[in-house]
Parts: C-alpha cells; sequence; structure tokens
C-alpha cells in the first residue's frame, strides 16, 4: 500500500512511525512532514487547496490518506477525497463539527444525556459578560471555534471571565474561532483522555491516557496544546471505562448517525472524572497529540487495517487489538515563551544520544532543517517518549531522554505523571 499522511507534528510522527511498520505498507508520504518524519517518509510540499492534493493522490496511486490535524478535517478535506472515490480516513466536515463547534457538542451531549457541564453560548460580549456577573462562579471561557488547543481560558473570578470574554469576543484573539463563546461551569476533578475508533457504528476503545495542558509544573500557567502524557493512567478504573463507553461513546456515535452525521474515524473524549462520575470537557475528532505518543507505541497491533475498517465499516471484526504491556510516558520540549511569541531556528543537538536510550524514541513535532543540523521550528518542538515496565520506569527514561537533548531556550515540564504516580 502506498499511504499519505497530512501534517507536520508530532501526532504526524508518531503516526508515520507506527504505519512503517505495518508488512502491508509499502511507501509513506507526508504533507508536508518535518525533520524526524522525513527520516521515514518522503515529504511533500502541503498544495493550496485539497483539490490539488487529491489530484496528486490520484496520480500516484495512493491507497490510504490519514488526515492528523483538526483543521483539514472541519475544512471537509475527507470529502474531497471520498468525491474522488479515495480512501481518507477521519470525519468529514459536517461530523468533524463535533470537534469544530464547541456550542455543537455541547448540545449534541444534552440531546443525548450524555454527562457534561452546565453551558451557556453567547455571541454578543456586554451579554456573556452580565452573565459571567449573575452567575458568579467560577467558569471555563472557549473560544466555539478551533484555537489549536488553546483557545480555553480559566475564569476563576468575575474579572478573569469578563477578561476572557473580552480576549475572545472583542480582541478576536483566536479570529473566526471566536465569533461566539461557550461558558460553562467548572468541574473539579481529575482529567483523562478516552480515545476510540468508530466506524459509525461499532467502537473500538483504546487504552487510557493522560496529557498535561498547562505549561508550567502543579498545572499552572497558560493552556497549551499539551506538555506531556501518559499511559495508562489509573485514574481510568476499568468501571469507569465501561461507564464511559456506554454513557458517552455510544450516545455520541448513535446521536451522530441519528441527526445524519454519521461519525468515522477516532473519536477523543477529554474527561473530567469529578466526584458525581466522569463528565465530558470536550471532543476531538482526531488523535489526541501528545496522547498520540504514549498511545501508539503500546499498540501492538497493525494500525493500517484497524482505519480501513473504520471507512469500510467493518471494525468489528477487529475487536481482538493486541496492546503491550508496558507503561509509556512523553515529555514534550518547547520553544522558550510557549505559548506565547517565541523563536525559532535554534539547533538540536543530543538526538541520537536520547533515541539510543534504553525504551526512548524522540517524535518530532516543531522541527525542520538548515544544510547542517536539525532545527527548531515551532512552539511544541519535541516529544520525548519511553516505555518501560511500569509508569515510574517509563517517566524517568522519558526524562532521561531530555537530559540529553539541548536547544537554546528549551521549556519542560518536569512533573509529568505526578498525578498518576501519587494514585501508585
Amino acid at each position: 500500500m502506498k499511504i499519505l499522511v497530512i501534517g507536520q507534528g508530532g501526532r504526524e510522527h508518531t503516526l508515520v512511525w507506527k504505519i512503517a511498520q505495518s508488512p502491508l505498507v509499502e511507501k509513506i508520504y507526508c504533507a508536508p512532514g518535518n525533520a524526524g518524519i522525513a527520516q521515514i517518509a518522503e515529504p511533500i510540499p502541503m498544495p493550496d487547496n485539497f483539490a490539488e492534493l487529491a489530484d496528486w493522490a490520484e496520480s500516484t496511486n495512493i491507497d490510504l490518506t490519514i488526515v492528523g490535524p483538526e483543521n483539514p478535517l472541519a475544512a471537509g478535506i475527507v470529502d474531497v477525497f471520498h468525491e474522488r472515490g479515495l480512501k481518507a480516513f477521519g470525519p468529514d466536515k459536517q461530523a468533524a463539527q463535533l470537534e469544530g463547534s464547541k456550542d455543537f457538542a455541547k448540545q449534541l451531549m444534552v440531546e443525548n444525556d450524555i454527562p457534561t457541564a452546565s453551558y451557556r453560548t453567547f455571541v454578543d460580549a456586554d451579554e456573556a459578560i452580565d452573565y459571567i456577573k449573575t452567575n458568579n462562579k467560577s467558569v471555563f471561557v472557549k473560544a466555539d471555534g478551533l484555537a489549536a488547543g488553546k483557545g480555553v481560558i480559566p475564569g476563576r473570578t468575575i474579572g478573569e471571565a469578563t477578561q476572557a470574554v473580552k480576549t475572545i469576543l472583542v480582541d478576536r484573539a483566536f479570529g473566526d474561532a471566536g465569533d461566539s463563546v461557550v461558558i460553562e461551569e467548572e468541574l473539579i476533578g481529575e482529567e483523562a483522555s478516552f480515545t476510540v475508533l468508530t466506524d459509525g457504528s461499532f467502537c473500538l476503545p483504546f487504552v487510557s491516557s493522560q496529557d498535561h495542558k498547562m505549561s508550567h509544573d502543579g498545572d499552572t500557567g497558560q493552556n497549551t496544546g499539551g506538555m506531556g502524557a501518559y499511559s495508562p493512567a489509573p485514574v481510568m478504573t476499568p468501571e469507569l471505562h465501561d461507564y464511559v463507553m456506554e454513557h458517552v461513546v455510544y450516545p455520541t456515535v448513535n446521536g451522530m448517525a441519528n441527526i445524519g452525521c454519521p461519525f468515522k474515524g477516532v473519536l477523543y473524549v477529554g474527561l473530567m472524572i469529578t466526584d458525581a462520575g466522569p463528565k465530558v470537557l470536550e471532543f476531538n475528532c482526531r488523535f489526541g497529540d501528545p496522547e498520540t505518543q504514549v498511545l501508539l507505541p503500546r499498540l501492538k497491533s497493525d494500525l493500517v487495517p484497524l482505519m480501513m475498517a473504520c471507512i469500510d465499516g467493518t471494525l468489528d471484526q477487529h475487536a481482538d487489538v493486541e496492546w503491550h504491556a508496558e507503561a509509556a510516558a512523553c515529555v514534550v520540549m518547547a520553544s522558550g515563551g510557549y505559548p506565547n511569541p517565541y523563536q525559532t531556528g535554534k539547533t538540536i543537538t543530543g538526538l541520537t544520544d536520547a533515541s539510543s536510550i534504553d525504551g526512548v524514541t524522540v517524535f518530532h513535532a516543531g522541527t525542520d532543517r538548515d544544510e547542517e543540523n536539525v532545527i527548531t521550528a515551532g512552539g511544541r518542538v519535541l516529544g520525548v517518549t519511553a516505555l518501560a515496565d511500569d509508569l515510574k520506569s517509563a517517566i524517568e527514561q522519558a526524562y532521561r531522554g531530555v537530559d540529553a537533548i539541548h536547544f537554546d531556550d528549551a521549556h519542560w515540564r518536569t512533573d509529568i505523571g505526578y498525578r498518576a504516580l501519587s494514585r501508585i
């Protein structure tokens, strides 16, 4: 098979790395890729429009296209490929609203009795601020559309919440993604990431994971795309797993089908495990980043047939997926200043040394090459991932990998997995 992967981050490097292990795969292309991806796949330029990319896929006889990021999914890339008779993994434009509009997702949850935080949606800043003052509770203010994981702002005081509304609706910090805001109650508990593959009917759960959204230790600082992850997540007990499948996953997939938006691909459920049980924080319509960096190294089975089965509607024939028993941990090394403005073009050293450590794999996110070196080219630069017999050992090995790598102004959290370790 010839495979095309779309994207250029750590998630896509991990996907390419996993797909390259499949005996079914003869050649992998990636548009546009990064310095790490280029070591195992052929990078191609990302065209200006999806039709040009579909033309290329058709002429190159691509057997399967895998869409990594949310933006092209929300913009309808799968629709364009399917219209040409090309197999593309991921939800179509209508189904991708589940991530592309937080208001759409919240309405779906309310209509299908899926546990989530209470909320209101606003397009007018003054009305939103009046609601915040009247409500007088700790909230989260969320840009309705896609904001690269950064459009969620805590409002634990009236002042913070008011400023968040102004940042999104008045200052337009997230552009069109902030045409409206969802204001929802703050949920107290521990977060977990729940990932399933679905063909629109059958749902295949992955092992549990947890990521770290905040930029600094102790879950302080600013919201980011994710600063690290680990798997398994001890907070997700077998009983909670069954509850989420019954009360969240299947009601979501069935609810989407019932409104004429059958969902095929990856359904990522961001959960808060509260005293009252799991509640949904968000849905994503693709693999999480950096959760992918800890999930796919634990997947023993071939990923490619699972993706094909999602497209073909035969996922129930692949229910016996195998997983490695080892735990996995990923530490994200970011550019200094991220998620605020940061500099790029910093030379990265120590990549070979890190990769030679037992169990360590370095996934590239924001990297490029100059004439001689791998250099930084984004906010999140690397995902240093380790597999080991237990979670504590995996975390220690991941940090050994981090210690071997250097680039100017590198920033990383030093407490990845601290919640899990406290439970263990």
